[in-house]
């Protein structure tokens, strides 16, 4: 009996704890004003070079892309390609029926021999009738008569060769080639179809290397990038960068060299335009050649600085955040722990911007953010060195666990200050 009274008593004083605010019950588990401060590690804020870098939503285009048309009317007789297949400059793809068009070549060839017989006999006469106008029996008339003959004459021949032309290039439409090298798709048409300039494409050809990178900006962000690049060399001051569906980095950079003169009215955008490589993965098997880019693939776009720029730079697991904002803890005066609202520019796992809020050399607080709030005294010593980060997280975005490293010891990263 005497050792339960005790025991209820504890047993309730805990229940009383367990329903007190978790505020209070932290401001009754926070040491009294005569225990020690707490420890927790800074490093200061610091100016390094980083680069900045934008991510938009992006397509591949082929720079270059033909429709396969007819222009004569045939049969369809053969098919020289394999779909899928990528093609040269010059490539026969299909053949039409030729008889019709070589007879026809040859009926324009005796009609020019027909008319250059004809001219022929007209010179002749011209020259006979100029002969005998010194004479007697010689009249102007017949000069002038023969030397209109012989004109006209003249006309039929430069006619017939003309028509001969024709044919002659209507024969050859009945070849049709590649008039660039590409990639070609499937057929439309199968063999023993005709086919005539209104039967629509027959196939498409996209080239393959370069490949067009083509994305939309919005308005606001295309002058941001124009002022922040426009004494650094233009276009030239950044590098293109493809992240691929999968997540994967692609090997390649390219450049920008468009900048479209027209904005969308409905989504207040502008586009812009660059040009990157895409070359073979490996060698040719067979017909096929495997290429990383492909046209009308979605991307994400990442414009990138050449030149990378100082900025006041912290950790990225010193910055916390709340329904007003981002914020960090700093050590003040007297070892006094201040709150400090900052506005964010670029960021990676490892490190944050801080475009407002900070100044250089401040102590910001990365570890022991659970022990401190505004007005404290603690004991500020050196940071715990970060974990490494793997690729994967950096080109992810997702913030690393544990603590961050020291602002001046990072190494410059990519980051995206924006994505659209």
């Amino acid at each position: 009996m005497p050792l339960r009274l005790p025991l209820a008593a504890l047993l309730l004083a805990l229940l009383v704890l367990a329903a007190l605010p978790y505020g209070l019950r932290s401001a009754i588990a926070q040491p009294g004003p005569g225990g020690p401060p707490p420890a927790v590690g800074v490093v200061r804020a610091a100016l390094q070079p980083v680069t900045q870098s934008n991510e938009f939503v992006g397509r591949i285009e082929a720079t270059d892309r033909v429709n396969l048309v007819a222009r004569v009317s045939a049969f369809l007789d053969r098919q020289l390609f394999t779909e899928g297949a990528e093609v040269n400059k010059g490539d026969l793809l299909y053949s039409l029926e030729k008889p019709p068009f070589e007879a026809d070549v040859q009926a324009k060839a005796a009609t020019i021999a027909q008319a250059q017989a004809q001219l022929q006999y007209a010179e002749i006469t011209l020259r006979r009738a100029e002969a005998l106008l010194n004479t007697p029996a010689g009249q102007q008339s017949n000069v002038d008569s023969a030397r209109a003959t012989q004109l006209s004459d003249q006309a039929q021949v430069l006619q017939a060769q003309a028509n001969l032309r024709t044919s002659e290039i209507n024969l050859g439409y009945t070849d049709i080639r590649a008039p660039i090298a590409g990639k070609i798709g499937r057929t439309a048409v199968t063999i023993g179809n005709v086919v005539n300039p209104s039967s629509g494409t027959l196939a498409t050809i996209v080239s393959q290397d370069p490949m067009y990178v083509v994305f939309p900006v919005s308005y606001r962000t295309a002058l941001d990038l124009r002022n922040r690049y426009a004494d650094k060399g233009g276009f030239d001051a950044v590098v293109v960068k493809v992240q691929l569906p999968d997540g994967r980095l692609y090997g390649q950079t390219g450049r920008l060299n468009f900048y479209n003169n027209t904005i969308s009215a409905n989504t207040d955008t502008i586009t812009l335009r660059g040009t990157i490589p895409n070359p073979p993965l490996g060698p040719r098997v067979g017909n096929a050649m495997v290429r990383e880019l492909t046209d009308g693939e979605f991307i994400t776009v990442i414009l990138e600085g050449v030149e990378p720029i100082a900025a006041l730079t912290i950790p990225r697991a010193a910055v916390l955040s709340d329904q007003a904002g981002d914020y960090v803890y700093v050590v003040g005066a007297e070892n006094k722990v201040e709150q400090r609202r900052i506005q964010l520019g670029q960021s990676t796992p490892a490190n944050a911007v801080i475009l407002s809020g900070l100044k250089e050399g401040e102590l910001v607080i990365v570890d022991g953010l659970q022990k401190v709030r505004p007005g404290q005294t603690v004991v500020p010593g050196p940071a715990s060195p970060p974990p490494s980060v793997p690729p994967s997280a950096m080109q992810g975005g997702g913030a690393p666990s544990g603590a961050a490293a020291s602002a001046a010891a990072a190494p410059p990263a990519r980051s995206p200050a924006s994505r659209e």
